[in-house]
């Protein structure tokens, strides 16, 4: 359980600050994606025990652990170190991984450690791995500390909004939940998950059907709704959309009706989906005939040249593909019907998506979005998942009745879950002034201090625990949510430094 214990083919072995490292190396061995997180929870359990530790873990999973001060801060007051254990599991097209039962396979190149063809969970796992270093080490000068960590922040935070915090004394919180180095978060979005049901027929009559067919968009670059809302990345769901318009268009021309069977995209309402599949049948007289799928393969290589024009910038990677599959397994859940089809094919086409105010107030931020981050399909039912944020209450819940009105006119269900507030800004801040003083001394420049459109779970806390100030930090990590999620060493190092320093300065 401890740093000691990590084997020879340790991949972070070796690298500075060693404790850090090795609890994230060990937390990247445990299963830990959102909702299933009872693997880790175990671990910051056994980790408590182990060393003694008084902790504290709900039905939910959240553990709060709770060290005394060190020597000399006795009289100091108590300190709240947060973070997540929930990660988001993001694979590469093709990489076999079953993220509920295996590890990451971690790499180190350039600088950086990544995850082999899969999301890395830096987001929030070195906050994690932070903290349990500290509790390690009874060299580090420290105040009384509370260490809460949630479970499911990645889906709504559902970790904060169930915790019970009534036995933290702590009205001082370090959030490690930040990926930007030199940035202080002082205040962000709040948001709510948004699932959408539509319910319909499938036929009954298999005759005169041609298929199964796959429409599949892929190798989309993704990320986090919330933090690259804005750099013009595409949104597999809703492309997908419009090309199965332009298809089912298509085969009406030819004397055929597209029949869905199936529509399937993203993994996480956070997170941007890289990939999105339409299956689907062919049914008419001329459904199977040869002049229908030429004039589909057209079509689909049509939108390929669009979404690639439109996209050149931020999008190189776009793939659409048509193919015909022979999976017999495929074959034996008939379509729905062809006004059904069409339902689904409105609701992609005409649901709000992205961002859809910027902040009056402070240039560059994104007030209100939404992202369409889930689809999937069930026997008689395709579900849709949204992911809205606002700064303002009022613009979120426009967003959401937007949804709610076209929903309605569709005939479908919606369930609102998983809402959380909006961070306020402190005018007067003591800790806020401390962290500003002790960047300082260590960057030689001032730290950029700012609000954000991403959610994180202070906003929870402050709700929870009266006068509190909070503070979020943290060091690089690029392309969270993804494939392509990195962690800077040598910013750990430096983050990892920056707290130990603002802990000891506590009064």
């Amino acid at each position: 359980m401890s740093p000691k214990q990590t084997n020879e083919k340790s991949v972070l072995g070796g690298i500075a600050p060693e404790a850090v490292f090795s609890f994230f190396e060990q937390i990247c061995a445990i299963p830990h994606g959102s909702g299933h997180t009872e693997k880790i929870s175990a671990y910051l359990t056994a980790f408590a025990k182990e060393r003694g530790i008084r902790y504290k873990q709900d039905e939910m999973g959240n553990v709060i652990l709770f060290q005394d001060a060190s020597a000399g801060y006795e009289d100091k007051a108590p300190v709240i170190l947060q973070g997540h254990m929930d990660m988001v599991c993001v694979a590469e097209d093709g990489v076999m991984i079953d993220f509920e039962k295996d590890g990451l396979t971690l790499e180190v190149h350039d600088g950086l450690v990544t995850a082999k063809g899969t999301s890395l969970g830096g987001d929030d796992g070195i906050a994690v791995a932070m903290a349990l270093a500290i509790l390690d080490d009874p060299t580090i000068p420290h105040p009384p500390l509370e260490v809460v960590i949630t479970v499911d922040e990645e889906v709504g935070m559902l970790g904060a909004a169930g915790i019970d915090l009534s036995e933290v004394k702590g009205r001082r919180l370090l959030n490690i939940d930040s990926e930007d180095e030199g940035y202080l978060l002082l205040g962000c979005a709040g948001g709510a998950t948004v699932t959408t049901t539509l319910t319909g027929e499938r036929i009954t009559d298999a005759g005169k059907l041609s298929g199964v067919f796959e429409l599949v968009i892929s190798s989309l670059v993704g990320g986090h709704s919330g933090v690259e809302i804005d750099k013009g990345r595409a949104n597999g769901c809703v492309l997908l959309g419009r090309a199965a318009e332009g298809l089912s268009d298509t085969a009406a021309k030819c004397g055929a009706a597209l029949l869905c069977q199936s529509l399937e995209g993203g993994g996480k309402d956070n997170a941007i989906p890289t990939a999105a599949t339409l299956r689907f049948f062919l049914r008419g007289k001329q459904a199977d005939t040869d002049r229908v799928w030429e004039q589909l393969l057209e079509e689909t290589k049509r939108w390929q040249e669009i979404f690639k024009r439109e996209y050149a910038a931020t999008e190189p990677s776009l793939v659409l593909t048509l193919t015909k599959t022979e999976d017999a397994k495929g074959r034996e859940l008939l379509p729905f019907d062809e006004a059904f089809t069409k339902k689904l094919i409105s609701l992609l086409r005409l649901v709000p998506n992205g961002i859809q105010s910027m902040s009056r107030d402070i240039p560059g931020l994104v007030q209100t979005s939404l992202n369409l981050g889930i689809l999937k399909t069930a026997e008689n039912t395709v579900s849709a998942s949204y992911l809205v944020r606002s700064s303002l209450e009022s613009e979120k819940r426009e967003v959401i009745g937007r949804i709610s009105a076209l929903i309605k006119l569709l005939g479908g269900q919606m369930d609102v879950a998983g809402e959380y507030p909006a961070w306020e800004y402190k005018q007067e801040s003591p800790l806020r002034e401390l962290m500003k003083e002790v960047f300082f001394e260590q960057y030689n420049r001032e730290p950029v201090l700012q609000t954000i459109h991403a959610g994180v779970e202070c906003g929870i806390f402050a709700q929870k625990i009266e006068d509190l100030e909070a503070v979020s930090f943290g060091p690089d990590l690029t392309d969270i949510h993804s494939p392509k999620e990195a962690m800077d060493i040598a910013s750990v190092q430096r983050t990892w430094k920056y707290l130990l320093e603002v802990l000891r300065k506590m009064q």
